[in-house]
């Protein structure tokens, strides 16, 4: 295909392209990704999650112009909830990175959650894929920032960087239960206001409960918006890694990742096929009458459904 031909040499414009028809669904969509999928592997991908609010964009940003000092490529994906009427990102390209629009060794791309669970994207693996491909050493993927769903992050990262700002409080205890068992690194951003040190000490409390932890996540103060302390969580970002690559958990998490990927793939082809097969007896909503009047039991159902689609 040409536009993988461009986008290996390097084409920023055919590497947007190949991410809108995976994005899209588009026919050829799947063709790409097999194409390119021997030639990814090769970047680091890091997740920056985190509360609404905390300035993960703005951090984001900052960590960005720090790589680009190293002569470093850099991919972005920023998931942004998705508009009702288009479709597409409510944000677009994020106003707070558009410094790095015309850096051709800088791709920032918004994608719409489109409905999709867990602060992801459904094509937020592929486009990873493609930016893989295109010679990226760093790709970012910062999430919505929509509380504990957002554990799908870890699920595509090789680094999660987790984002809290001071005055949360007791939004912590809240929170602690899903997302805070996630993060590689607690970066406390806006560390120049009031209750910053308290933050810290509290992730820090919260960790020390923390059970089978193999590596202490590290708690870095930053404040992004004046470029504070930003090389030091680029140190803790290159020493995770440098970590799980010698200890051989980056290959582990990768793996888990990977069986993560395929049962999802699986699923989508399988519910495609329930729907298939189902359609001409009234689809789901027909069993699921059946199971409100009582008339039937879900597990008598599954088993009619699974012979429908030949497994069982």
């Amino acid at each position: 295909m040409e536009l993988i031909n461009k986008m290996l040499e390097g084409d920023k414009r055919s590497c947007a392209k190949l991410i809108s028809i995976i994005e899209n669904d588009e026919k050829g969509g799947e063709k790409i990704v097999k194409e390119i999928y021997p030639m990814t592997g090769n970047a680091h991908v890091i997740g920056i999650t985190g509360p609404p609010g905390g300035g993960k964009s703005t951090l984001t940003d900052k960590l960005i112009k720090h790589l680009r000092k190293k002569d470093k490529k850099i991919g972005v994906i920023a998931v942004d909830p998705t508009s009702p009427f288009s479709g597409g990102a409510i944000l677009g390209d994020r106003i707070r990175m558009n410094d790095h629009a015309l850096d051709p060794d800088v791709f920032i791309r918004s994608m719409g959650t489109r409905g999709y669970l867990g602060g992801l994207s459904k094509q937020t693996r592929n486009a990873v894929k493609v930016l893989d491909a295109y010679g990226c050493d760093y790709i970012f993927i910062e999430t919505v920032g929509v509380g504990q769903s957002e554990v799908d992050i870890v699920k595509a990262a090789d680094t999660v960087v987790m984002v809290m700002v001071p005055g949360l409080g007791d939004d912590i205890q809240s929170i602690k239960a899903g997302i805070m068992e996630i993060g590689d690194i607690f970066a406390v951003n806006k560390s120049d206001l009031m209750g910053s040190q308290r933050t810290a000490t509290e992730i820090k409390m919260m960790l020390d409960l923390s059970e089978n932890l193999d590596r202490r996540p590290p708690v870095v103060m930053v404040t992004a918006n004046r470029n504070e302390n930003i090389d030091k969580l680029v140190e803790e970002i290159d020493a995770h890694i440098a970590y799980m690559e010698e200890t051989g958990n980056l290959e582990k998490r990768r793996r888990s990742n990977f069986e993560d990927e395929l049962l999802n793939l699986v699923e989508i082809e399988i519910k495609k096929l329930i729907k298939e097969k189902t359609e001409a007896d009234g689809g789901i909503k027909t069993y699921a009458h059946q199971l409100l009047s009582r008339d039937i039991d879900p597990y008598t159902i599954r088993d009619e459904i699974l012979e429908k689609i030949n497994l069982k």
